[in-house]
């Protein structure tokens, strides 16, 4: 099972309050839900592919609205795969009673009705439902993080991200495709998301992911910023031995200053070493890395002068 099924499951079984219930299944009706006129019957038809969430739209149907709906399974009509789940539920005046007429009303109308998301705790059922309806979440292992909901319509979007940003989560949206989708790409604004809406369970494993991830990558740049420092220590010293080696071949080494043919013997002596290291292993004291590196310059600028075939040598 996929980490979006993971969480939708866990958010499928979630306890809520009365005022919560009915604010998550208006959030289900107006993301998945119709309005249909079949045989002379009114039908609101909410979809949806997975089992666990139709079951909860059946279970919140018959708690907040106390409407006995029913559920049909088709196969989808693209390959053909999966089922699709449609909750079905019958709007008739004559089997109900102005209680259930007034809750299925502000159910089915526009989803953000006031009475809905006043607290705090419904906008987070409400969010809730959207994502059961719309939402995915790339798994955290994944070299990105992605969380989305898919909707119908700009303005639809546009609340939803409203409302999302409530909770600091900085939600944005996007058209895609003829749809226009609600996403957050950020990890510590994903699992911000994943704790309002209550997937608890989904937020450990995604911060475990996301902390162990972020100490692989915080190594391996050390590790690459330690390699490439060495490489540069090895390659600056290849250069110093065959700069001391050319003097040492052509003019001798008595032929320099004191200072510098110390640290010329030096370095032919431990060509592994860095130049702060260097420093340490001078016979008459050891000098600062910056000292070290101002006699080996030196030393390069003489092998310059012979490799240019210059008469007079500056000692």
């Amino acid at each position: 099972m996929s980490f979006a099924a993971d969480t939708k499951k866990e958010l499928t079984q979630i306890k809520s309050k009365p005022c919560c219930q009915l604010a998550e299944l208006s959030a289900l009706a107006r993301m998945n839900g119709t309005l249909r006129l079949s045989d002379g019957r009114r039908t609101l038809d909410i979809q949806t592919e997975n089992a666990a969430i139709a079951r909860r739209i059946y279970t919140l149907l018959k708690k907040t609205c106390r409407l006995q709906g029913e559920v049909l399974v088709q196969k989808k009509a693209q390959l053909k795969k999966n089922h699709v789940y449609i909750v079905r539920i019958p709007i008739s005046r004559e089997n109900m009673d102005p209680y259930m007429e007034r809750q299925l009303q502000r159910m089915k109308e526009i989803g953000f009705h006031p009475h809905l998301i006043q607290k705090q705790c419904c906008k987070r059922a409400f969010l809730r439902g959207a994502f059961l309806a719309g939402g995915s979440v790339n798994n955290p292992e994944r070299n990105s993080y992605h969380l989305e909901i898919s909707c119908f319509s700009e303005q639809l979007c546009r609340q939803l991200s409203d409302l999302a940003n409530e909770f600091d989560v900085n939600a944005k949206c996007i058209e895609r495709k003829n749809n226009h989708v609600l996403y957050m790409k950020e990890g510590e604004r994903i699992t911000a998301f994943l704790n309002v809406i209550g997937a608890h369970q989904a937020l450990l494993h995604f911060e475990d992911v996301r902390i162990v991830k972020d100490m692989r990558n915080s190594v391996n740049r050390l590790v690459n910023c330690e390699t490439a420092n060495l490489n540069k220590t090895i390659q600056a010293s290849m250069k110093q031995v065959s700069n001391i080696r050319l003097i040492q071949e052509t003019l001798g080494l008595d032929s320099l200053p004191p200072k510098l043919r110390e640290v010329a013997e030096a370095r032919l002596a431990h060509p592994d070493l860095s130049m702060s290291e260097l420093g340490q292993h001078l016979p008459n004291g050891p000098i600062s890395k910056s000292g070290v590196n101002h006699r080996l310059r030196k030393i390069d600028e003489i092998a310059d002068r012979i490799r240019q075939n210059s008469p007079e040598y500056m000692l």
